[in-house]
């Protein structure tokens, strides 16, 4: 089971509570992993979601490996 670092920013980071998480998951792609964590902190509806993987922007389907970083980019709001 791979451990992966997940770091969370803006509306993520406040709807969960916390700025990173290390976890260990059977996820094998981006997509699920966002599931995964969506099933346990029920995250909130936006579109434009973006996903990197080891500094780099990634596809959903991208796989993932033991020690890869992940983060969730939330779309920038302005004004």
């Amino acid at each position: 089971m791979p451990q992966i670092h997940i770091e969370y920013f803006a509306i993520l980071r406040e709807h969960v509570g916390k700025n990173a998480e290390e976890l260990n998951t059977d996820a094998t792609t981006a997509g699920a992993l966002f599931d995964e964590l969506d099933g346990r902190y029920n995250f909130p509806r936006m579109a434009g979601m973006k996903v990197a993987i080891n500094a780099e922007f990634s596809d959903w389907d991208a796989a993932l490996a033991d020690g890869d970083s992940v983060v969730f980019i939330p779309p920038v709001a302005g004004g």
